[in-house]
């Protein structure tokens, strides 16, 4: 078997309101709704439809021989929902194939799993749930943590949920002289098979596309297959991971990244010996070669592929300690407004943002972000923070009143 494995994550984060000090304590909204709805219908008309659509065509015109994987984070699905119905039903539609697989991930797409498998099992159950609500009962049968983000001891926890595979990044410090391009075990449990992004050939497409300082560039289907023919024979497998919003919003229209996509299949088909399969087939079919041992927790972020695009610096370990320092205080909370912002408020982007990395990655970082500076988001995150503290406070006294009522 040779295959490519073709995944896409498809997010879009709950964006803060401009959260000013003077509203602490008055103001407990605290989601941008005119940005959000912005955004998603935006993407929705660049990426998501034109995209959907191109993908439903490949599939229909290849007979069942191509096939792609998405995992959709639970905020992007309750955006897809309030504001881009459509979208939502495109999704729907490709599933209905039969050709596409989708993955579970944690549903506020969160950091949890580095500090609470408490809360990880939670939000990834809740993740699991509106998956099967929307999907017809769909059950997705492999992972995908936030950012890729996996080490030895985060494997054995996926594993306990019952996964079959888990993706990750194939990070050069992780491997040595390996390739990405077999399936691996996790070093605790092996049962669960261990997918590895090839990044070089990922981010020729979700990254170097358009950049015409770029030896390479432009990419055609005839240079990528070039490089495709080129992998070792005995190297099995191709996983290609990247952003979805990578076709028409990253890399416009106007770069030819949809006919790039468009032309690619049939080219793979008739110059290479490589087929497409999804996660669970390509972790099914493949026998895995070895343990990979990852001891400290590696991303798909980054030149490090580390966790410091998130917990790299003073500002993002004080929001990131002060928001999980609330959460056995929140789980005894019935309150479905605090049950919501207290997910929202784990979205790994809000700490994203306050990265305050410089030179290559410090210019990705300030093209996700609506702030104009990391202290800025890291002031309106803490802003918001204050006010949710003091929720929760009140909450923890109403219940101790009723307590003692009872009693």
């Amino acid at each position: 078997m040779r295959t490519i494995c073709f995944y896409f994550q498809v997010h879009q984060p709950f964006r803060i309101k401009p959260y000013r000090f003077f509203d602490i304590g008055d103001d407990h909204y605290y989601w941008d709704d005119y940005s959000n709805k912005s955004i998603i219908r935006k993407v929705a008309q660049k990426c998501y439809l034109p995209m959907n659509a191109l993908l439903l065509d490949l599939i229909n015109s290849n007979h069942g021989k191509f096939k792609v994987t998405f995992s959709i984070s639970g905020v992007c699905l309750d955006q897809f929902e309030a504001y881009a119905p459509d979208v939502l039903e495109s999704f729907q539609r490709l599933v209905n194939t039969g050709q596409v697989e989708l993955l579970s991930e944690t549903d506020a797409h969160a950091l949890c799993s580095l500090v609470s498998p408490a809360e990880f099992k939670r939000s990834v159950e809740s993740h699991q749930a509106k998956i099967k609500r929307l999907f017809n009962g769909y059950q997705p049968k492999v992972f995908r943590n936030t950012e890729l983000i996996y080490s030895d001891k985060i494997g054995s926890m996926v594993a306990e949920m019952g996964y079959e595979a888990m993706l990750t990044e194939g990070a050069k410090h992780i491997l040595g002289w390996k390739s990405p391009n077999f399936v691996y075990q996790n070093a605790i449990d092996p049962n669960l098979k261990i997918l590895l992004k090839n990044f070089q050939l990922s981010d020729d497409i979700a990254f170097r596309f358009s950049n015409k300082t770029w030896s390479d560039y432009p990419l055609t289907t005839e240079k990528f297959v070039n490089w495709i023919n080129a992998i070792p024979k005995e190297q099995e497998v191709l996983n290609l991971f990247m952003d979805y919003e990578t076709f028409g919003e990253h890399q416009w229209a106007e770069t030819g990244i949809f006919e790039f996509m468009k032309s690619l299949p049939a080219a793979v088909f008739n110059h290479t010996n490589f087929g497409f399969s999804t996660t669970t087939e390509v972790a099914r079919a493949a026998k895995p070669i070895a343990k990979i041992n990852v001891p400290v927790p590696i991303s798909w972020a980054d030149e490090e592929r580390d966790l410091t695009a998130w917990l790299g610096n003073d500002l993002q370990n004080e929001a990131f300690s002060k928001l999980y320092e609330l959460e056995a205080k929140v789980k005894k909370i019935d309150n479905p407004e605090i049950q919501r912002d207290w997910n929202y408020l784990q979205t790994s982007d809000h700490f994203y943002y306050m990265c305050t990395k410089f030179f290559s990655d410090g210019a990705v970082h300030s093209y996700f972000s609506h702030y104009e500076t990391p202290y800025d988001a890291f002031i309106n995150y803490m802003n918001v923070l204050s006010d949710f503290i003091l929720r929760v406070k009140n909450k923890e006294k109403e219940l101790e009143t009723v307590g003692k009522e009872e009693v």
